[in-house]
């Protein structure tokens, strides 16, 4: 009689188990969402076209003026990271500092801060640009979460303006006058906020406010 009744009742506990485990798996909290899904912490290129406030309005004198020539930016279009219309890199409009950049890259990590705070400072006089390479998206999405870079961000994904350059260094720096002509390319390394002040002063002829 005994072993009948449990044999009756087996069927029924291995129901009640299997009920409370489905209801545990619904129970746990979502995943964090994949980069893609998460929003971008960049803004979007919308303005790169636009020149800064300040650069139409009156020329900037600091005691030093860039020499005439310079190379021109290369014949390049990019994506935007944050989506919407691609990007003539000739369309961006000067001056503008123009960062190239890797998640993965050691120096990069370090000087991006001093880059945003540069931006920061001037706005409405410079144009502080990234171009994200070699790199995942949500590698450069985390960076950007991780050391509050907000500055538009591009994606070239095949090196290409390296190329166009014949530059293979990271990070590297392009400093762009306001005829869109490259005066400088700095690849030295992680750049801080005084040498960028010391460069952007003796290539663009400008001075960054405190």
């Amino acid at each position: 009689m005994n072993r009948r009744l449990a044999l009756l009742v087996l069927p029924l506990l291995l129901l009640v188990v299997a009920g409370c485990t489905a209801g545990n798996a619904d129970d746990e909290p979502a995943s964090r969402p994949a980069a893609a899904e998460r929003p971008s912490p960049f803004r979007d290129c919308s303005t790169l076209g636009t020149a800064p406030t300040a650069a139409t309005t009156a020329p900037t004198t600091t005691g030093t003026t860039a020499a005439a020539g310079g190379q021109a930016l290369p014949e390049l279009t990019l994506s935007c990271f944050t989506g919407g219309a691609p990007v003539a890199l000739r369309d961006v409009a000067g001056p503008a500092v123009i960062n190239v950049w890797a998640s993965w890259c050691g120096p990069c990590r370090k000087e991006l801060p001093a880059f945003q705070r540069l931006s920061e400072r001037t706005a409405g006089q410079l144009q502080v640009v990234g171009v994200n390479t070699r790199d995942s998206r949500g590698g450069a999405q985390s960076i950007g979460e991780d050391f509050g870079v907000r500055f538009p961000i591009l994606v070239d994904q095949g090196d290409a303006l390296q190329r166009e350059l014949k530059r293979n260094a990271f990070p590297l720096t392009l400093f762009v006058d306001a005829d869109g002509r490259i005066r400088h390319i700095d690849a030295t390394g992680a750049l801080d906020d005084a040498q960028l002040v010391k460069l952007v002063r003796q290539h663009l002829g400008l001075a960054v406010p405190a």
